[in-house]
């Protein structure tokens, strides 16, 4: 299956360290080779990448090591084909708009006789049921909230539903944003992990890279890494409990939910 990567932070950030190792996954030390991207939203923007080149192969892979795009909310996917042919068109993560912001989208699993009928202006481009379920998504946020953004409480409530529902199709791991807000649902395997002050130093399991944090950072500083499989061999990840939704806003986890995305 594939493997997922976000990163929620509460000053703009870069994922250089973490994506680093993490599209060694990409057909080096992983199978994961059959396309990637990554999202970073900038303000209401989006700076959106896909190649259906395996992720150690691409060179938009190695700009994205090499360039420090700074973001508080990114949205990274390495994809091994389960459904839909290897192309750019169903390469994670995916984007639409809905209230007049992007949300960004990826998926991890299989879904199995999963075909949600479609009526509204939420179509897949692709063939994956990756898209598929975040159309469903979207088309159904829109018929339950109409045209107002609802509080962060309420929309949680109702993804809480929505992706128990999809998953019972299959393995539904899953990362959604949008602004600088992060949704993250675990069926079978997701960690995170929190960096803040004090900050110390961080080994990559998949690439010889060390960073020492306290070197790049404030103390005012947070961040939350997300991700399939944990990236580091001296930190303490976290795991997801399968069938947990969990909301990052700021890099703290289950922020509180009585106040709007922004």
């Amino acid at each position: 299956m594939c493997q997922l990567l976000a990163m929620n932070c509460n000053v703009p950030t870069d994922i250089v360290f973490s994506f680093t190792g993490f599209a060694m996954r990409g057909g080096r030390t992983d199978t994961h080779h059959d396309g990637w991207g990554i999202a970073f939203f900038e303000g209401a923007g989006v700076r959106h990448f896909v190649d259906h080149q395996a992720a150690i192969a691409s060179p938009i892979a190695e700009l994205i090591k090499n360039y420090p795009i700074k973001s508080r909310n990114v949205i990274a996917h390495i994809r091994k084909a389960t459904q839909g042919l290897v192309a750019l068109e169903n390469c994670h993560p995916f984007v639409r708009e809905l209230w007049g912001s992007y949300w960004v989208f990826a998926h991890n699993g299989d879904l199995k006789e999963f075909h949600p009928v479609l009526d509204g202006a939420f179509r897949p481009v692709g063939n994956t049921d990756s898209e598929r379920a975040f159309c469903y998504i979207l088309q159904t946020l829109r018929a339950r909230f109409g045209d107002q953004r609802p509080e962060r409480a309420a929309l949680r409530g109702v993804l809480e539903e929505l992706v128990a529902g999809i998953a019972a199709h299959g393995t539904f791991n899953m990362l959604l944003a949008s602004g600088n807000e992060l949704y993250a649902h675990c069926s079978t395997n997701l960690y995170y992990l929190v960096r803040q002050y004090p900050f110390l130093t961080a080994e990559l399991s998949d690439e010889d890279v060390t960073v020492d944090f306290s070197e790049v950072t404030t103390p005012d500083d947070r961040v939350a890494i997300i991700v399939t499989q944990p990236l580091t061999t001296n930190e303490q990840w976290t795991a997801f409990v399968p069938g947990e939704l969990k909301v990052f806003l700021d890099g703290i986890p289950d922020a509180p939910g009585n106040a709007k995305i922004v």
